[in-house]
């Protein structure tokens, strides 16, 4: 647990998701990562997320060799709001096992589906629109470009799934076919600097004989406008599985709406131990057509919009009169 501890302070110290404030020019996707940001990927824009990984585990205790293969996979839409996307999420994998109990090796393979989720994210909290409403400070650069406290107010998003689990599957805990829920609570920084801290608090299969509650923290640092590191925790408790995970690598923006990335995920313990690479891409079909104004929302929005509908009432009134032959003189009188 100390161990645990230590290495969770470690990244929050030294340590991924590229800033975004909902619709972006280019794409704004959860890789090379597996946390969620808190950000929807825009109205009208369908993305597709995926990754090949590759590797080997080993167990101490139960002395056997694993090599697992399998892909990852997101289909993400925003529609309605800019704040709002609809998800399904997954990952499936093969594993050939050998067991070395016994003078002679035996193998055995399985594959199945190791989450299946479809769900929606809603973004209720943007600290970031009321500073780019609020504008720049005028007399100072070193004023917009260093740390401030204001920085440290995240965006927060909440996001609901349902999980679909199949019968007699090796990677989950219920022997039956089950539905289940999946919670997650995600905050994000958009740091000066180009660093992105982006943390979730997860419930999963919280209805089962067996649910899983972990966390997910996510460092990410744009060196260039198409290349970017990160890192990232991954904490794991359940009676089934429980484990520390640790990822990093790198992503580069291809054009704007293609990316591809690398990564390497490893842990610390030996029941199993686990050593994994993979590559993956994301794309997006981008039929955004309507931009969101920071003006069209909150107090300042709904403001605006009864100035605009006063207007046109105004202009209406005054066209109605003129058509009668009559308009107002300025004085509450009529003139012909």
């Amino acid at each position: 647990m100390k161990t645990s501890l230590n290495c969770l302070l470690l990244i929050f110290i030294f340590t991924y998701l590229p800033a975004t404030a909902q619709y972006t020019e280019t794409i704004n996707n959860n890789r090379p990562g597996v946390s969620q940001g808190a950000f929807s990927v825009g109205t009208n824009v369908l993305q597709f997320e995926t990754g090949f990984f590759y590797g080997k585990e080993e167990h101490r205790l139960l002395n056997t060799e694993t090599t697992g293969l399998g892909a990852d996979y997101a289909l993400r839409y925003g529609f309605w709001r800019e704040e709002l996307e609809v998800s399904i999420i997954g990952e499936f994998q093969s594993n050939n096992v050998t067991d070395n109990r016994t003078a002679n090796s035996r193998e055995n393979s399985y594959a199945n589906f190791q989450s299946n989720t479809i769900g929606a994210k809603y973004l209720f909290f943007d600290p970031y629109r009321k500073r780019d409403l609020a504008g720049p400070n005028l007399y100072s650069w070193k004023a917009n470009n260093r740390m401030q406290w204001a920085d440290l107010v995240p965006a927060i998003s909440f996001y609901a799934g349902a999980n679909f689990d199949f019968a007699d599957n090796p990677f989950t805990p219920e022997p039956e076919s089950s539905i289940s829920p999946k919670l997650v609570l995600s905050t994000q920084n958009n740091f000066v600097g180009g660093f992105v801290f982006v943390t979730n608090i997860i419930a999963d299969r919280v209805t089962t004989d067996n649910p899983s509650y972990g966390y997910i923290i996510t460092l990410t640092h744009t060196l260039t406008d198409w290349f970017s590191v990160f890192v990232e925790n991954q904490g794991i408790k359940s009676d089934f599985y429980a484990d520390q995970l640790f990822r990093g690598g790198a992503a580069c923006l291809i054009n704007k709406n293609f990316h591809v990335d690398a990564s390497v995920l490893l842990n610390f313990k030996d029941t199993p131990s686990r050593l994994y690479g993979r590559v993956g891409v994301a794309y997006r079909f981008d039929m955004h057509n309507r931009d969101e104004f920071i003006e069209e929302k909150g107090k300042a929005g709904r403001t605006k919009k009864k100035e605009e509908k006063a207007k046109k009432e105004n202009k209406k009134d005054k066209k109605s009169k003129r058509k009668d032959g009559l308009e107002d003189d300025g004085d509450g009188g009529q003139k012909l």
